[in-house]
């Protein structure tokens, strides 16, 4: 499973989305470092589609896609030089597969800390930057000496040396249109800036109905390539602690609709280039997870390793058509399963069922 890694700044309100996110129970205080280890939690990713076909199957069972959340140790100025927790914090950050950029609006007297979410980001973008140039810097020579007997790294050598120059100036590679070569001689490096991210503004319950405001700044510093959400962590983790009717009306009441937190693991989900297809019956409904891109028998491994091996076909129909038929019997009375083969690319939100021989 893929893990996001949430960092911020102490008193972001990291731990308190990573809580709200997975049902964690990471302490929070109004001190900083009050996280000093990586805690580990799971997230539902929320799924209309999904909570729609087990309605329409009676299922008895209903199994979400899930995403893996990692809350860091609070990064400061001066982290990439060994400040506060740094060392520890960037090693915890390298082993994750994308990052959740925690930035804080809200105000609150009894929280230490400042409430300028531009200026966390510029913090946590310029301590990444400068962590990445020194892992070029310590590596660049030694590949180019290695890569005189052995012409396999040569990629690597490119690879560092297109992105050198980027990072001495201080630019993310998040915001360098890099190419997908560049981005594969990296992959040794688990250079943090090249890593997929977004971002979560905090915001105060006060600050609802200006969130918009708060996030443009954000939206035009982190560019084209990242998606910034407003979220009242706060507020969410209060709801979070309700039975489903008290935090649907909590929601509602406020005009949240179903809140931020599906957005969130939806949008993390969508950065590791996921996607989803689902099966339904009467027994289950379930979401399973692939990569973009993937062919029908790779799908058909994500639920068992015998159905890739003896992989026949897919049956298959976009789920909104299922829904409107109203059952996989009748989709096949009305002749609306497609037949699909080994060459097939899956589309998110398909319904399949594999015919395989083993």
């Amino acid at each position: 499973m893929e893990r996001i890694g949430i960092v911020g700044l102490p008193n972001s309100g990291k731990s308190s989305l990573f809580n709200a996110l997975t049902g964690g129970d990471t302490p929070v205080a109004s001190h900083p470092f009050s996280t000093t280890e990586t805690s580990i939690g799971i997230a539902q990713v929320h799924d209309h589609r999904l909570v729609a076909l087990a309605e329409m199957s009676e299922s008895k069972k209903v199994v979400a896609a899930t995403l893996e959340f990692a809350d860091q140790a609070g990064l400061v100025a001066g982290a990439s030089g060994g400040e506060g927790l740094g060392n520890r914090f960037l090693a915890g950050i390298r082993e994750v597969d994308a990052l959740c950029l925690v930035l804080r609006a809200f105000t609150d007297e009894n929280v230490v800390g400042d409430s300028d979410p531009l200026s966390d980001f510029e913090t946590l973008e310029l301590e990444l930057v400068l962590a990445d140039a020194t892992t070029v810097a310590n590596n660049i020579d030694k590949r180019r000496r290695a890569a005189k007997t052995d012409k396999s790294i040569l990629h690597e050598v490119a690879a560092l040396e297109a992105v050198e120059p980027l990072l001495q100036e201080g630019t993310p590679l998040w915001r360098a249109d890099l190419s997908d070569e560049v981005r594969a001689g990296l992959a040794t490096f688990s250079l943090l800036t090249a890593k997929r991210a977004l971002a979560v503004v905090n915001v105060g319950d006060d600050q609802l109905e200006e969130a918009d405001a708060l996030v443009a700044p954000i939206l035009e510093a982190f560019g084209a390539s990242g998606e910034v959400l407003a979220v009242c962590v706060q507020l969410e983790a209060e709801a979070g602690q309700l039975d489903s009717a008290g935090k649907a009306e909590l929601l509602e009441g406020l005009g949240l609709g179903e809140g931020a937190l599906p957005r969130v693991t939806r949008a993390a989900y969508k950065l590791l280039g996921r996607r989803t297809f689902l099966t339904t019956g009467d027994t289950e409904s379930r979401a399973w997870t692939f990569r973009a891109g993937a062919k029908a028998p790779e799908c058909a491994g994500v639920i068992h390793s015998d159905l890739q091996r003896g992989f026949i076909r897919a049956e298959c129909i976009a789920w909104d058509e299922l829904l409107a038929l109203g059952s996989w019997a009748k989709a096949k009375e009305a002749g609306k399963l497609r037949v699909e083969g080994k060459d097939y690319e899956v589309q998110d939100g398909d319904t399949l069922e594999i015919r395989f021989n083993v």
